[in-house]
Parts: structure tokens; C-alpha cells; sequence
């Protein structure tokens, strides 16, 4: 795979890494005002306005034919309507883990996502690549650093968060399958229609939809709408094009840096020295898998960049 190629595609993860660790401290305030369906389903919404001009642009300058546009819509569909719900399942709970449950201990939690990738990935008949291994642990410290301070026990919101990150890991492959033949851009919106549609029905079911919260919450639904979703899934199913699920879980775990630094300058949570260590932890498991390693295939063991 192209060296050029990769490391554009770790940058632009990254930067989704840093939208949806600030995408924590939106989503921490805008619970104070409304129910995590309802936020779910309106920050969804706003996001899936948000891809259609683009959209619209991109097909206009593709030069392809109407029935060419009507195929990639229609294949983009379904591959988004299955992203879709496996992206509502994680959102869903990771939002509801967040009413019952500290932005520390809920992104630990659900950062746990790195570790499980590479193993999911096995079953999946993809080779295990021991540098990546390596840094999931490393990065997994430096989550538990920065983020469990006492009790590691696990109560109502851990549970939820636990649960998530299954379906974020199962999330992280599915988009690095899908993203390889659809088009991107359409890709993410019919995932994000998708999570926005199923949101507002179990909002309409169990929660009061309440336009004076939602109203009180504008601000963090319209961070959480157009950047965390809009832009950040979408830059999340480009990155993911050039990138092995692995190294994207790893460099999208970096959200909990982010999210910490958030804390300190918007929510004025002080990060310590613990935070630090764990912090430069994490740094050092998004650069481990960047470097030359040995992979373990078959039985056989093999070093890469050797014939």
C-alpha cells in the first residue's frame, strides 16, 4: 500500500480522532437538556443535510451518466442502511452509558474497541500483525491512565459503554470492507440516515421530544450534527480506504486525548500528571503500528519490508 497514501489516511483519522474527543464534552452538555435518542436523532439528521450538497457537487463534476449516479445511490444504500444500524446500536448506547456514567470512564470503555478490532479481525481471516498487537496494549495503558481513576467496577453505564464497543469495533470493520467498493461520501450518509431514522423512532416510543431542550442543547446537537457526524464519519470512511482496521482503531482511540484536553479548556477538568504519562502512552501505540514489524500468518512468522 502506498507510504503516502497511509499517512494521509492517519491524518485525516486523527483528525476525526480530535472532532469526536470534543464531541465528548457536546455530548456530556447536551444530556443536560435533552434525552440521548432525541440528540442521537437530531445530530444524525443534521449531519445527513449536511453530506447532501457535497454530494450533489461530487456527482455533478464525476461526469457520470444519470443511470451510473442512480446505481452508486442505490448500492451506497444498502451498504449504509447495514452501517447504519450497527452505528446506531454504538452511538445508542454509548450515549446512554453517558447519562449514567463519567466521560472518563465511558471513553476507557469504550476505547477497549482497539483491542477488540485485531481480534474480531481474525475471524475475519486477517492476518494478525504483531506490531499492531503491541500497540493496542500500549494504548490500552495509557487509556487506563488517563481515564480510570478509583473504582473499576463495573455499574449500569460501564455495562452500556462495554457492550458499545463491540459494535464500534464491528463498526471499524465494516467500513473498512464496505468503503473499498462504495462511494464514500454516499456511504456515510446513508449510515448516518440510517442511525438518525432508527434514533427517532425509539425517541418517539420512549422519550418526551421537548423543543425547549433541544433549543437549550443547540449548540452541542449542532457540533455533534455537522462535526462529529458530518464531517467526522465521513473523514472516518476516507481515512479508513488506505488504512488497516488495526491502525485506524488505534489512531481513532486517540478521541480520548482529545476529549481530556476538551475537559481541561472548556469543562475546566484538570488532567494531572497520571493523564500525561497516559496521554504520551497513547502517542507511542498510534506510532508502534506505524513502524516496520512481524506479522504472524499461517504459522509461519514474517518480517515485513523482507523478501
Amino acid at each position: 500500500m502506498n507510504k503516502q497514501k497511509q499517512l494521509r489516511s492517519s491524518f485525516l483519522l486523527l483528525i476525526t480522532a480530535c472532532i469526536w474527543g470534543f464531541a465528548f464534552v457536546a455530548q456530556r452538555q447536551g444530556m443536560l437538556h435533552t434525552g440521548p435518542f432525541t440528540f442521537n436523532a437530531v445530530r444524525f439528521a443534521i449531519g445527513a443535510l449536511s453530506l447532501i450538497p457535497l454530494i450533489l457537487l461530487l456527482d455533478r463534476k464525476s461526469g457520470q451518466s444519470s443511470k451510473e449516479i442512480k446505481a452508486s445511490v442505490q448500492h451506497s444504500a444498502v451498504a449504509g442502511f447495514w452501517a447504519g444500524i450497527i452505528l446506531f446500536c454504538g452511538s445508542s448506547l454509548q450515549q446512554i452509558g453517558l447519562v449514567h456514567t463519567t466521560a472518563g470512564k465511558a471513553a476507557f470503555i469504550t476505547g477497549l474497541y482497539i483491542v477488540i478490532v485485531p481480534f474480531l479481525g481474525l475471524f475475519l481471516k486477517q492476518r494478525l500483525n504483531l506490531n499492531s498487537t503491541l500497540g493496542a496494549i500500549v494504548a490500552v495503558i495509557g487509556l487506563y491512565l488517563l481515564c480510570v481513576r478509583n473504582d473499576l467496577t463495573l455499574g449500569k453505564g460501564d455495562l452500556y459503554e462495554l457492550v458499545g464497543a463491540f459494535f464500534w469495533s464491528a463498526h471499524i470493520l465494516i467500513i473498512d470492507k464496505l468503503s473499498r467498493k462504495t462511494d464514500v461520501i454516499k456511504l456515510s450518509f446513508f449510515q448516518v440516515l440510517t442511525c438518525s431514522i432508527l434514533s427517532f423512532v425509539v425517541a418517539a416510543a420512549t422519550e418526551k421530544i421537548d423543543l425547549t431542550g433541544l433549543s437549550q442543547a443547540l449548540i452541542p446537537i449542532l457540533y455533534g450534527g455537522i462535526c462529529s457526524v458530518g464531517i467526522a464519519y465521513t473523514l472516518q470512511v476516507i481515512g479508513q480506504k488506505n488504512a488497516q482496521p488495526t491502525q485506524a482503531a488505534i489512531i481513532m482511540s486517540m478521541e480520548t486525548v482529545f476529549a481530556v484536553i476538551g475537559g481541561y479548556f472548556i469543562l475546566n477538568e484538570l488532567l494531572g500528571t497520571r493523564g500525561v504519562i497516559g496521554c504520551v502512552l497513547m502517542l507511542v501505540g498510534m506510532i508502534v503500528p506505524q513502524l516496520p514489524g512481524i506479522r504472524i500468518s499461517r504459522g509461519i512468522v514474517k518480517r515485513d519490508g523482507v523478501a
